[in-house]
């Protein structure tokens, strides 16, 4: 049996793949300024499709809708692919939980009308991309495991929890009691997350002081959580190589927990 030249496999192919491969794991993964400015695209990408997400709801009956909708899954479809490729076991990539809600966002993006009800959700990217070493190895390699990184996660987390909470009332209790639009439902979670409790608008039954009393209790939870970032005591991160006590004071000397000698690294940044 004799194989003729195009049953057999491309050798040029095969040796293409590999440096496709590390041309983008050095685009995600590298230091260079070429990986750093595609980097930076990629989060700026991101942040538009976050404003998206939070305007979808005023912007679902315009005719603009759908296009932006379908030409963002068409970059996140590609980002998503090129990530994937850019690993060593793609099944390891598909094991990540950030990996299944990137893929939940691409499906909301796919089938707008049919997941709109789920759509909240995709406001968690922010979330996600705030709080991964992907964007502080780009964006914020200054301020890495300073005071602003901490206000940041903060600030990003409560930011997150409103839209998301915001988008669970309107699609749960759109044309309800004082629930008639997307503003509503946002006016609802900002007076009841502050507690000031105006009452114009209310959920109804017994679930919607659940929901009521769950934005309460997180929304204070978050706010104190910014606030001691924004306003208390800075504190460097270094691990005691003792104990393992991760802050310490700037200037600390000793570790608090075990009397360790510390040998913080003087950075004017701190």
């Amino acid at each position: 049996m004799t194989l003729d030249a195009e049953s057999l496999p491309d050798p040029s192919r095969r040796r293409r793949a590999p440096r496709i491969r590390a041309r983008l794991r050095e685009l995600y993964h590298g230091h260079s300024e070429r990986a750093v400015r595609f980097r930076l695209t990629v989060i700026a990408v991101d942040l538009v499709m976050i404003a998206f997400f939070i305007a979808a709801p005023l912007l679902r009956e315009t005719r603009a809708f759908l296009i932006i909708d379908y030409c963002l899954a068409l970059v996140l479809a590609l980002d998503l692919t090129a990530r994937a490729f850019a690993t060593d076991k793609v099944m390891n990539w598909l094991r990540r939980p950030v990996s299944w809600l990137d893929l939940f966002v691409l499906a909301t993006l796919l089938f707008p009308f049919w997941l709109f009800n789920l759509a909240f959700l995709r406001v968690i990217r922010l979330w996600t991309l705030v709080h991964s070493e992907f964007f502080w190895e780009t964006v914020g390699r200054r301020y890495d495991d300073t005071r602003w990184e901490d206000v940041t996660r903060a600030a990003a987390t409560l930011i997150t929890f409103i839209f998301v909470m915001t988008g669970f009332v309107y699609t749960s209790f759109i044309r309800t009691e004082g629930i008639h639009s997307y503003i509503d439902a946002l006016y609802f979670t900002i007076a009841t997350l502050t507690t000031t409790g105006f009452g114009d608008i209310t959920l109804p039954g017994t679930w919607g002081r659940i929901i009521s009393i769950v934005t309460m209790l997180t929304g204070i939870t978050l706010f104190v959580r910014l606030a001691q970032a924004l306003f208390r005591p800075y504190k460097v991160r270094f691990p005691c190589p003792t104990c393992g006590l991760q802050r310490h004071d700037v200037d600390a000397v000793h570790c608090k927990a075990c009397g360790e000698l510390l040998n913080i690294p003087n950075d004017d940044e701190h």
